[in-house]
């Protein structure tokens, strides 16, 4: 089977194009782990596979590195996007592909045949608890106080497209996230586990960001995290709207912003790393 890695700011995946490869990704979790692995594999977040769509220009799937499937992810989708176009899949600009968060735009900025640059609509985020979900009774989780280990923490909980605990802090260089990470995930207010964004506030328009994601541990960095957080900090009034804020990652800089008409615009880079082979565990 034929494969690209690639990685928007160090997020990396496993991209694999169906429209080439007839595969059925539920056939293939024993193949996504090993593949994920960065051992005994090629290494990667997870698994990303690049189908045809009757809705749109292409339809992504998204795996975790546990073999999980995700619903939406920010860097991946930009990826895709770069493959789609320089593959030939599509000439289309802006272009269209279809997630199990729905249809998202790509807006992409070309230099030399290459797409170098981004741009997409992230959609509407959501802040309802049954859309994220968490079970807490109240209509917004902002701000709200939660106890971990005898250790209380403000969590505003959001959804774009996949669940989302932010946590404002300093410090968060020094936090250990191999600790408290999963003890978030994996709280019972989150029947289907959670990302989790530790955030600290540098300026205005900038902020540094952690993440912990679900089904894959540390990142280096997390597109949709970082839209959830920039949606936090402006429900618990850090930011205002219609403004550009830089996310300051371990793996490079995003910039999001929450535009006037609820959207979240996303703009970032995309690499290809290298193509090859990968020996299937068992043929399908």
């Amino acid at each position: 089977m034929k494969f690209t890695k690639m990685h928007g700011i160090g997020n990396d995946y496993v991209y694999i194009n169906c429209f080439e490869e007839k595969l059925v990704p539920e056939e293939m979790i024993d193949d996504i782990i090993v593949m994920s692995d960065r051992h005994k594999g090629i290494g990667g977040d997870g698994v990303i596979f690049i189908l045809p769509s009757d809705k749109a220009d292409a339809r992504m799937r998204m795996f975790n590195a546990d073999g999980s499937e995700g619903k939406m992810c920010g860097n991946g989708i930009r990826c895709v996007g770069k493959y789609v176009y320089e593959h030939g899949i599509s000439h289309n600009n802006p272009l269209r592909i279809e997630t199990a968060s729905g249809i998202k735009t790509l807006n992409l900025e070309i230099v030399d045949g290459k797409v170098e640059t981004v741009t997409v609509d992230m959609g509407c985020p959501s802040l309802v608890p049954t859309d994220i979900p968490v079970k807490l009774g109240v209509d917004k989780v902002v701000n709200y106080p939660l106890k971990i280990n005898d250790n209380e923490y403000f969590i505003t909980c959001v959804s774009m497209g996949n669940p989302h605990c932010v946590i404002f802090t300093e410090g968060i260089d020094y936090l250990d996230l191999e600790k408290i990470g999963p003890l978030f995930e994996n709280n019972s207010i989150f029947p289907e586990r959670t990302n989790v964004e530790f955030v600290e506030v540098i300026n205005d328009k900038t902020m540094k960001m952690r993440v912990w994601e679900r089904g894959s541990g540390e990142t280096l960095a997390c597109g949709t995290g970082a839209s959830a957080s920039v949606v936090a900090a402006i429900y618990n009034n850090i930011f205002i709207r219609d403004q550009e804020i830089k996310v300051l990652l371990k793996g490079g800089e995003l910039y999001i912003t929450l535009n006037s008409d609820n959207h979240v615009i996303m703009r970032g880079s995309a690499t290809e790393v290298f193509n090859g082979e990968y020996k299937l565990i068992r043929k399908l």
